[in-house]
């Protein structure tokens, strides 16, 4: 009877540790909730109909809505504010092929990380939708001659029946030697524009003049790293290179491009999503 015993209790602790090595080690953060802005956990989930541009330059220069990929010329990859960023250069730029959802925008969204020195030889383009007949692109963003981190200049051209408008904006802080996230948008519905700075509205209003939907013509490439006319040869046969226009030597990640105006709610949740890696 006691040996019966004994075997019912090594049969029980035999079980016991059989459950115990089954059991997976206890993970709190398993747990915990998962992170949610603004009704959304990955910035891919905001606006996902809407995206019609959007460059990760994580060792590529793929466009993932196209799935089409640009030609580098003098830039490389670096460490970047999410896994890896364009590289700039002097005298480096990136040209890529628009699709048609960004040929085609009447209102946009455009938000992309940048980590640059301020200008010191000349305006810092990073972002251009060329027009092949004319000054400025389409679509051009630059940090204009004279910025400095207590007085940071932008400007953002757009086009609308072969008109060219300006949207200035100067006197944002801090705005270089560190990664920042631009948003700019058009919305035209009420031909507004609003530049955001890490997810915050610094300027809203509207361009005297422009009303309604843009609508580009003679479009060319996609540049990043400077301005239509500073590449070689140029993208417009209007001008060639200029000696007060430069290079971006610091970094460019994550550029998204919409076909909507985004809402200051989404621009906000994009940035603090980024910021966890999501």
């Amino acid at each position: 009877m006691k040996t019966i015993f004994n075997k019912n209790i090594l049969i029980a602790a035999l079980l016991t540790i059989g459950l115990m090595s089954c059991q997976k080690k206890f993970d709190p953060s398993s747990y915990a909730p998962k992170l949610n802005i603004g009704g959304y956990t990955s910035v891919k989930q905001i606006a996902a109909s809407n995206l019609v541009g959007y460059w990760s330059f994580n060792s590529n220069l793929v466009d993932s809505v196209t799935n089409t990929a640009g030609t580098a010329v003098g830039t490389s990859y670096t460490t970047g504010f999410e896994k890896q960023s364009l590289q700039g250069a002097l005298n480096g730029y990136v040209l890529a092929t628009p699709g048609s959802g960004i040929t085609n925008l009447q209102s946009f969204t455009s938000t992309l990380w940048i980590n640059t020195p301020a200008p010191s030889t000349g305006i810092i383009g990073f972002f251009s939708l060329a027009k092949t007949d004319a000054f400025w692109g389409n679509i051009e963003m630059f940090f204009e001659n004279g910025s400095s981190n207590t007085n940071g200049k932008l400007r953002i051209h757009v086009t609308k029946g072969g008109n060219d408008y300006t949207y200035a904006v100067d006197n944002i802080q801090n705005l270089f030697d560190k990664w920042n996230n631009i948003a700019f948008s058009y919305d035209a519905s009420t031909s507004t524009c609003t530049l955001y700075i890490n997810g915050a509205s610094v300027s809203s209003g509207t361009i005297n003049g422009l009303t309604g939907a843009l609508s580009f013509s003679n479009v060319g490439k996609v540049v990043f790293g400077c301005v239509q006319f500073q590449t070689n040869p140029s993208q417009t046969s209007a001008t060639t290179s200029q000696p007060w226009a430069s290079y971006l030597t610091g970094q460019l990640d994550e550029v998204r491009i919409y076909n909507k105006a985004l809402s200051a709610a989404e621009v906000a949740a994009i940035v603090a999503l980024q910021a966890k890696g999501k």
